[in-house]
């Protein structure tokens, strides 16, 4: 029973979590102000980012942190499988898709962990968000996206434990 109950606590607090990087995502200045595309990709590059900075604030927590980190990470897959199947992709096409989905993700988070690794050098940071969020486009710097990013990764860790309270993102 008990850890049952657990179970579901971890899982309420994945949700949680996800919830909030969901919301975060969704702020309008993200895209107006700094230069994040308003498209499918766009969109799902900023919701991996706030994921992954999520899991790296929770990457030293122990035992329940990891669990949470698997629900947290269960309930990103979720709503990208939900999003594919509003967006049309048949039945046949999800788990395709998800694959490649995931595939990305492992792939950004890796990539977002070494370059968090090396700060307070952001060249590896600012190379990322050109590459993924940005796509290579000969737009916007991402110099504002990168001190976002920053300040995040610096709030989140600083803030109050995410396994007992919403998270405490940086404003965009």
């Amino acid at each position: 029973m008990i850890l049952r109950l657990r179970g579901r606590l971890r899982h309420s607090a994945g949700r949680t979590l996800c919830d909030s990087a969901v919301r975060q995502a969704r702020a309008e200045a993200l895209y107006a102000v700094m230069g994040a595309p308003d498209t499918i990709e766009g969109r799902f590059e900023v919701l991996t980012l706030h994921v992954i900075l999520l899991i790296e604030a929770l990457r030293t927590g122990g035992e329940t942190a990891a669990a949470t980190r698997q629900a947290l990470f269960d309930a990103y897959l979720s709503d990208l499988d939900g999003a594919l199947r509003e967006m049309g992709v048949g039945d046949l096409s999800v788990g395709k898709r998800m694959r490649e989905l995931g595939k990305a993700f492992y792939g950004r988070a890796a990539a977002y962990r070494k370059a968090l690794e090396s700060l307070p050098d952001r060249t590896d940071l600012e190379r990322l968000i050109g590459r993924t969020i940005l796509a290579d486009s000969p737009g916007p710097s991402p110099d504002a996206l990168a001190d976002y990013v920053v300040r995040c990764h610096q709030a989140l860790h600083a803030g109050p434990d995410l396994l007992r309270s919403e998270p405490n993102w940086a404003a965009p």
